[in-house]
């Protein structure tokens, strides 16, 4: 019989070792059960962290926030201005030019107020207006004849060079070609929707086909494009990196980035980790310091400086915040927007706060480092034979990386050519996300490496102030816009 199952009458006759028998059973019970408690305790709150998490307090997407979105909490403050252009702002309206290409005449042939005859009356003004449009456009067919003629000295038939690029009895220019990688690579329009688009607009529907090879034209073609940007991203002071995955052949791949406010490279790769980066090959030779999240793949490159993006760690401050209503993680926040501040705030010819400032603010990050481990004691030891690390709460996790990493999330400070985020990166690998909301993942893997090839190149191309079809089209004749190296500025 169970000792729970005993009434007071069957406690009452049992001898002493009989009572402490049944004490230590209950004893051993209560320690099962307080152990069964906690370990249930511990996945509620893990079930109810991953509810609570969000575009605004993790690293999910927004567009994982489903029709439940968190109300927009900005973490900048109230500067009292309304919402809306600014007084002063430098506007972009359309302005009239001097010389239009045509003029049109609207005469005023009758008063309509007493009918009188006004075709011999000289106007006294004119109004004007100006309308902006595109006129009606149409294929035009150029035909190149190569002149064949007979040496008269030698009798050799001689025949004229047609240009490099016309390899074909019949084939659309250059041009059109590139408009057509535009569509597909830099609009992220489907094959199908990019020759129904080129039909509408030209009256010429080309084949897919022809999308296909003019992206394939341009991927050989800008090579030596493609070897500059990595030789400058290899050789920059400060480059932004990150990941985000994409299905190829229906499994699972990773896009990876290198860029800079001039640059953007990308890469396909079966990996995430290190092999990845690896193959990418911007990383196993840079020297600069590398701004990323805090993937630990990263910090396997021992050649170069790391620095942590700040705008995670606000949003996964502010997940303990709301979740575990911890103080140290709203001064810490706060702390960190009081650095930015101070950074932007300073002179020009800064390269660093003063040692003030840094000891200050050292002093600061230091103090709430504690509170928080304070706050999070280190959990119990597992079990012997269970293995891997101990798990920790997500307040304790956090602490140990701003503990452990304090320089490469305070190096914002120290030298202000290192940014207080990794935005850059997240907004060059923001891109293939839309592509696969918008015409679907790669069917093979030569589709995916075309495609991160050419967005390589009309991103930096963008970024350096060219024109993207201009920049195709000097590609597929033969002359690939090639970037030139550019001073980073903090």
């Amino acid at each position: 019989m169970s000792p729970l199952e005993l009434d007071r009458n069957q406690l009452a006759e049992l001898d002493k070792e009989a009572l402490i028998s049944v004490v230590l059973t209950l004893q051993q019970q209560m320690q099962q059960l307080q152990q069964t408690v906690v370990e249930q305790a511990a996945i509620i709150q893990s079930l109810r962290d991953q509810l609570a998490k969000n575009s605004r307090n993790s690293g999910r997407p927004p567009s994982s926030d489903g029709l439940k979105k968190p109300r927009t909490r900005s973490l900048r403050k109230k500067q009292g201005r309304r919402s809306g252009g600014q007084k002063g702002h430098q506007g972009h309206t359309l302005k009239m030019v001097d010389q239009p290409d045509h003029i049109r005449v609207h005469k005023v042939s009758v008063c309509p107020h007493c009918a009188t005859d006004l075709r011999s009356v000289e106007p006294c003004k004119q109004e004007r207006r100006q309308v902006f449009d595109i006129p009606p456009v149409q294929v035009e067919a150029t035909e190149h004849q190569a002149e064949v003629k007979v040496c008269p000295t030698c009798g050799e038939q001689v025949k004229g060079a047609f240009p490099a690029e016309v390899t074909q009895p019949v084939q659309y220019g250059p041009r059109l070609q590139a408009q057509a990688s535009y569509l597909n690579i830099y609009q992220l329009i489907p094959w199908a929707r990019t020759c129904e688009l080129l039909g509408d607009f030209y009256g010429h529907t080309p084949a897919e086909a022809i999308v296909l090879a003019s992206n394939t034209t341009v991927v050989d073609r800008i090579e030596p494009s493609v070897d500059a940007i990595k030789e400058q991203l290899i050789a920059a002071d400060v480059a932004h990196f990150d990941e985000s995955g994409l299905r190829v052949e229906g499994q699972l791949h990773w896009l990876h980035v290198a860029s800079t406010d001039h640059l953007t490279h990308y890469d396909v790769h079966r990996k995430r980790g290190r092999d990845g980066m690896k193959a990418a090959g911007i990383l196993p030779e840079f020297k600069g310091r590398a701004v990323h999240d805090h993937w630990q793949s990263y910090f396997t490159f021992k050649d170069c400086q790391h620095a942590l993006c700040n705008a995670h760690h606000l949003r996964e401050l502010q997940f303990v915040v709301d979740q575990y209503e911890q103080a140290w993680a709203q001064e810490m926040m706060k702390l960190l927007l009081d650095i930015k501040a101070q950074v932007d705030a300073a002179l020009p010819e800064q390269m660093s706060l003063s040692p003030e400032h840094l000891a200050h603010f050292e002093q600061r990050y230091d103090k709430l480092i504690a509170q928080g481990l304070e706050a999070n004691p280190p959990p119990a030891d597992p079990p012997p034979k269970k293995r891997g690390r101990k798990k920790q709460s997500p307040p304790k996790n956090l602490l140990d990386r701003l503990q452990q990493r304090k320089l490469q999330v305070l190096a914002f400070m120290y030298d202000f050519r290192v940014p207080f985020d990794n935005n850059l990166a997240e907004r060059d690998v923001r891109m293939v996300k839309v592509k696969q909301k918008v015409s679907g993942t790669f069917r093979t893997r030569t589709g995916a490496e075309t495609f991160s090839v050419i967005r390589s190149y009309i991103s930096t191309a963008r970024k350096q102030g060219q024109n993207v079809i201009d920049a195709l089209h000097s590609a597929l004749i033969g002359n690939p816009f090639i970037p030139q190296p550019v001073a980073e500025t903090a």
